[in-house]
C-alpha cells in the first residue's frame, strides 16, 4: 500500500508571519520555508518570534532540505536559529540566497551552510521529491512558486504572489506555466491567503513610481524615504525618480546599505555610477538634491528613522522643509510606536507622508480576483489556505468553493496539524507539537509564557521587597523590616502607607510558631500572603511580592 504524503505546517497558519511548513512522504521531509514573526504587544521584551521546530529536531535525519519562495524575513529570519539544530542545504533563487548569506554571516552560519542556487523554471531532485521553481510577482524581487512532484501526485505552493500586469523587474508570474499544471491534474494546491479580506485586484507596484514623482516634483527641500530594505522594486523606483529629478541619493541603516549592495552585485538593481553617495555628504549637498533612503519605517526605538524622529542621529538632523515618506504598510502592533516617531518628526517641522493620506505603499498579496484566477489556472483536486490569521484561511476556503472546489476537498489546517493526502482523499490526523518560541536578546526558548505572565505582572502592579534579617536559631527578628516598592507607589509620599506594611509582617511573624520558623519557605509564604492581603485591601492592587530572608 502506497505511503500518504503529510502536510505539516509549523507556522504561518493562524498568523501573520512565522511561516514554515514540512512536507514528508516516506522517510524523507523538506522544509518550505522558515520565517520568523514579530511581537505582539502582550510579548514583553520579546525581540522576535520563531516557530516550535521539536517535530523537525525528533526527525532531523530525515529532513534533506529548506526551499525558500523569497527573501522576506517571515519566510527565512527563523534560518539562523533553526539551522543550528537542522543541518539541511537550502534551495532558493539568486537574490533569496544572498539576503540569507549576509544573515547567517552575522551569526557564523554562512560557511557550513550548503546554498543551491536555483532558476525559475529549473528543476531539482530532492528524492523523492521532484521541484520546479516558477515564477511569482511580489513586493521582493525574485519570489517563485513551487510545483512539487510527489509519489502521490502534484502539490503546488503560491508563496507569496501577486498578479502585478507591470512590475517594476518587466517579471510577471508565468501563467503558461501554472497553466501548464492546471492542464494535467494538480493534486493539491497550497495558496497565500493575506489579502483575501481585500475586494478586486491588488495595484501594481509601479503606481507608487506615480506617487514618488508627484512627491519629488513638489518637494523643494530633502527627501527621506523609509522603507523595507528588502523591497527592492521600492528601492529601485526611488533611485530612478531620484536620478530623474538630479538627485543624489544616500543609505541609511546597516540592512539598508547590505541588501541594496547584494541587489545592485547580483543585478536586481540598477543605479548609474554617481548616484549612490556617501551618507556624510547629505549636509554638504543642497536640500533640494538629496535623497536619503532609510530603514526605520515601523517605530522601532533603535532604528534609524526613530533617532531622527528623536533628534539623536549622529549624521542627519531633521528640519524644516524636510519631506519624510513612510513607504510601507504599518504591521499591526506597531501603529503606536509609528504615530509616536511621526509626532516626534512633526515636531522638527518636517512634512510626513504615508500611506493613509498618500497612495505610497501597495500590498504585495493577491487580492480575491487574483486569488481566483489562481484557483482557476491551478484546478486543484484538494486546497489548503495557507499564509493568515484563522478568519483568512476561512474566506480562502469560502472562495474556493465559489470557482467550484468540493467543500470535502478543502481542510482548514492549522498550525501543528499534520495532513495526510493520497490520491483519492485528504484528511486531518494527529497533532504534532508546535508553537512560538520566543526570542529574547541572545536566550531562545528561555523566556515562556509563564515569565510573560510575571513580566505583565509586573508591569502592571509593581513590585514589592520584603527584606528582615532573623536569628537562624530562633527566629528573632534582628533587623528590618524593610520595604522597597517598584512601580507601585511613590515611597516619600507613601510613608504612612510602608509602615502599615512593615507592621503587617511583624504581626505575620509573630504568629508563626517556632517549629514553623526554623523552615524559611513558610516564612517567606507568610510574609506573601500577609502583605498580599494588606496591598490589595489598602491600594486594591496586587503587586508581585518578594521576601528576602537574611540568615544571621
Amino acid at each position: 500500500m502506497q505511503n500518504p504524503l503529510r502536510i505539516i505546517p509549523l507556522g504561518g497558519l493562524g498568523e501573520i508571519g512565522l511561516n514554515m511548513m514540512a512536507m514528508e512522504y516516506g522517510d524523507s521531509i523538506i522544509v518550505i520555508d522558515c520565517g520568523l514573526m514579530f511581537p505582539e504587544d502582550y510579548m514583553l521584551g520579546i525581540d522576535i518570534v520563531i516557530p516550535d521546530i521539536t517535530y523537525l529536531k525528533r526527525n532531523r535525519e530525515k529532513v534533506k532540505a529548506f526551499s525558500i519562495t523569497h527573501g522576506h524575513e517571515d519566510h527565512t529570519g527563523a534560518l539562523p536559529f533553526v539551522l543550528r539544530d537542522i543541518k539541511a542545504p537550502i534551495y532558493g533563487t539568486a537574490l533569496t540566497l544572498g539576503l540569507i548569506k549576509e544573515k547567517l554571516e552575522e551569526f557564523g552560519l554562512d560557511r557550513e551552510t550548503e546554498f543551491i542556487t536555483v532558476k525559475p523554471r529549473e528543476k531539482v531532485s530532492i528524492a523523492p521529491f521532484d521541484i520546479e521553481f516558477i515564477r511569482v510577482s511580489h513586493s521582493i524581487a525574485d519570489g517563485v512558486a513551487l510545483a512539487i512532484k510527489t509519489p502521490v501526485g502534484v502539490v503546488i505552493h503560491t508563496g507569496d504572489f501577486k498578479l502585478d500586469q507591470t512590475p517594476v523587474d518587466g517579471e510577471v508570474l508565468d501563467y503558461a506555466r501554472f497553466s501548464e499544471y492546471g492542464e494535467n491534474d494538480v493534486l493539491l494546491l497550497l495558496s497565500d491567503s493575506t489579502n483575501v479580506e481585500k475586494e478586486g485586484y491588488t495595484v501594481s507596484e509601479r503606481e507608487v513610481g506615480a506617487t514618488f514623482e508627484e512627491i519629488f516634483r513638489a518637494s523643494a527641500g530633502r527627501i527621506i524615504v523609509a522603507a523595507f530594505s528588502s523591497n527592492i522594486h521600492r528601492v529601485q523606483q526611488v533611485m530612478d525618480v531620484a536620478e530623474k529629478f538630479g538627485r543624489k541619493v544616500m543609505l541609511n541603516g546597516r540592512s539598508m546599505v547590505a541588501n541594496v549592495g547584494i541587489a545592485r552585485e547580483l543585478g536586481y538593481l540598477k543605479a548609474p555610477d554617481g548616484l549612490i553617495v556617501d551618507l556624510k555628504e547629505i549636509d554638504s549637498l543642497p536640500p533640494q538634491r538629496a535623497v536619503l533612503l532609510t530603514t526605520g519605517s515601523q517605530g522601532e526605538p533603535m532604528s534609524a528613522l526613530t533617532r531622527m524622529a528623536m533628534d539623536d542621529h549622529k549624521h542627519i538632523k531633521v528640519r524644516r522643509g524636510d519631506t519624510v515618506v513612510l513607504s510601507s504598510k504599518f504591521i499591526p502592533g506597531h501603529e503606536k510606536a509609528i504615530s509616536n516617531m511621526m509626532n516626534h518628526l512633526y515636531r522638527r517641522e518636517a512634512e510626513v507622508i504615508y500611506e493613509k493620506v498618500s497612495e505610497i505603499h501597495v500590498s504585495g498579496h493577491a487580492s480575491q480576483e487574483e486569488l481566483k484566477i489562481m484557483l482557476n489556472m491551478v484546478r486543484p483536486k484538494f486546497f489548503i489556505p495557507v499564509h493568515g490569521e484563522y478568519r483568512h484561511l476561512v474566506k480562502h476556503s469560502q472562495l474556493a468553493e465559489k470557482v467550484g472546489i468540493k467543500k470535502e476537498n478543502i481542510i482548514l489546517a492549522e498550525d501543528g496539524d499534520v495532513v495526510e493526502i493520497t490520491q483519492a482523499a485528504i484528511s486531518k490526523k494527529e497533532k504534532v507539537e508546535y508553537g512560538k518560541v520566543f526570542v529574547d536578546g541572545k536566550g531562545v526558548g528561555d523566556v515562556g509564557d509563564m515569565v510573560l505572565k510575571d513580566r505583565k505582572h509586573l508591569s502592571q502592579d509593581g513590585l514589592v521587597i520584603a527584606i528582615v534579617a532573623l536569628n537562624e536559631k530562633t527566629g528573632e527578628i534582628i533587623y528590618g523590616p524593610d520595604i522597597i516598592t517598584r512601580g507601585l507607589i511613590f515611597e516619600q509620599e507613601s510613608a504612612g502607607l510602608l509602615e502599615g506594611a512593615k507592621n503587617v509582617v511583624l504581626v505575620a511573624l509573630d504568629n508563626i510558631n517556632i517549629e514553623a520558623k526554623a523552615d524559611w519557605l513558610e516564612v517567606k509564604e507568610e510574609i506573601r500572603k500577609a502583605l498580599r492581603r494588606f496591598f490589595n485591601k489598602a491600594l486594591e492592587r496586587k503587586p508581585v511580592i518578594l521576601p528576602l530572608i537574611v540568615e544571621i
